[in-house]
């Protein structure tokens, strides 16, 4: 009986301690204007984001096909010499 007491003790005093986030936290403002524009705000980020990686792709992808031109070229050059 004692430990259980000790233990409910701890218990209290922890919850006692731990601040409150719910009492803490700011009204947001649910109307439906102020939806549209989170849904707007979360679109622009989207396709910041759809824009940054399609252009990082697309560099990697036109400099691989540089690097492997460059060898066909260097291939048919060194067979279409003369020994």
């Amino acid at each position: 009986m004692k430990q259980s007491s000790k233990i409910t003790a701890a218990l209290l005093l922890t919850l006692a301690l731990t601040p409150s986030f719910t009492l803490a936290k700011p009204q947001q403002d649910t109307t439906p204007k102020q939806d549209i524009k989170d849904a707007g705000s979360s679109t622009k980020n989207a396709v910041k984001k759809t824009g940054s990686a399609t252009k990082k792709e697309t560099k990697k992808v036109v400099n691989k096909s540089a690097d492997k031109t460059k060898q066909g070229a260097q291939k048919v050059k060194d067979k279409t010499q003369p020994n």
